[in-house]
């Protein structure tokens, strides 16, 4: 049975264009993944994906998560509450494009609807261009989360492609 799915294709060309989220209140912690640690980044993709319909990387080698997480454009970063996980976000660098993809983000299911996603959101923005690129783009689609596509837009980034695929 084939499902036909919106895609949307977002963008942010400049960090003053970004509607900021203040960190929440309580031991939230986020952090660049270091050492890399390509266990964090399938747990992450499985337990978030899993109501998403995230497939694509389910059929990966532990070695194709090993070269795609130790890929030095690629970035890894970890939201947790006190010790424990709450989500996280992976930043590709495209440094001749002086872009950056948010290629995947999203919290844990006990962490959504908390309002977290948008700080969350806000922050992988923020260190996209800490890193001095020109664009920050993302796609995101209706399977996703259903506050997904609005917390991009909230948070200042605008539609540039919409496609219709069929999965």
């Amino acid at each position: 049975m084939t499902q036909e799915v919106q895609r949307n294709y977002l963008e942010i060309n400049s960090i003053q264009n970004l509607k900021e989220v203040i960190k929440p209140n309580g031991d939230y912690s986020l952090n660049l993944l270091e050492p890399i640690n390509f266990q964090l980044n399938k747990f992450f993709y499985k337990n978030i994906g899993k109501n998403h319909k995230w497939i694509d990387r389910l059929v990966w080698t532990e070695a194709q998560w090993i070269d795609y997480a130790s890929n030095q454009n690629v970035k890894t970063y970890v939201f947790k509450f006190k010790d424990d996980l709450a989500g996280f976000f992976e930043l590709i660098f495209h440094g001749e494009k002086r872009e950056v993809e948010i290629a995947y983000f999203g919290l844990l299911e006990e962490f959504q609807n908390k309002k977290l996603g948008s700080y969350l959101l806000s922050q992988a923005i923020q260190k996209s261009f800490n890193r001095g690129i020109d664009r920050v783009w993302v796609h995101t689609c209706s399977l996703d989360h259903k506050n997904a596509l609005n917390n991009y837009i909230a948070r200042g980034m605008k539609i540039f492609k919409t496609e219709t695929i069929k999965i």
